[in-house]
């Protein structure tokens, strides 16, 4: 785990499902759906489940913001989790028990709905593989707010560049969306990555000539 950082200075642009148009800008804490991932984050936390913040959120905090109309999180999620996390949000959340337990057993992803705004944070059951491993110990805490009262665990710039990668081809790389949030992670942290482990990350991941070409256009 690394140290805390405080991004209360810009945060991402978000934007719920319910009203994007109208609120898709630069907002601070206030702002609905980094409050609804808070909520999950704080189940999470007090349920003791190990969790990093991934996708949209990490890339626009690692570099350029952009909207997006849900959250992802991987979380080291087990069987004994299930009933005290539904317990937890089922008052504000559409949580489905055996969506969650179908997800558990097969190592993917499910998804939850907030009630009130329809913002849906997809959580995705940490695989039996070192790169899930690598993201949640390589965490790092982030201040989401300005008094640093909610912090979150977001994944590391390199971890959020080698995960969109894979997602990049596993969507047959076809997602301008996917491609120019990882150039926009690598352009703003240029001299900061730690290029050999992005070199080991990409070959784990088998991604490596995508991370070549992203570096190459990246310049």
């Amino acid at each position: 785990m690394r140290r805390q950082k405080n991004f209360d200075a810009y945060l991402p642009i978000f934007c719920s499902a319910k009203n994007w148009q109208e609120r898709c800008t630069l907002t601070m804490l206030n702002d609905e759906p980094i409050q609804v991932t808070m909520q999950v984050v704080d189940a999470l936390e007090k349920i003791g489940i190990d969790y990093v913040i991934g996708g949209s959120l990490a890339s626009a905090l690692h570099g350029v913001a952009r909207a997006t109309m849900d959250s992802d999180i991987v979380a080291d999620f087990r069987e004994e989790h299930i009933a005290p996390f539904v317990e937890a949000l089922k008052s504000t959340f559409y949580v489905d028990d055996e969506m969650i337990r179908d997800a558990i057993r097969a190592h993917r992803s499910f998804n939850i709905i907030h009630l009130q705004t329809f913002f849906k944070v997809d959580i995705f059951v940490a695989k039996e593989r070192e790169f899930d491993r690598l993201q949640i110990a390589r965490r790092t805490s982030y201040a989401l707010s300005n008094d640093g009262s909610q912090n979150a665990y977001v994944a590391s710039a390199e971890d959020t560049i080698l995960a969109k990668l894979e997602w990049y081809r596993m969507g047959d790389e076809v997602s301008d969306r996917q491609w120019k949030d990882i150039l926009g992670v690598i352009k703003v942290q240029e001299g900061k990555l730690d290029m050999e482990y992005l070199q080991r990350g990409a070959n784990l991941l088998k991604v490596t000539d995508l991370l070549e070409r992203a570096l190459a256009q990246s310049k």
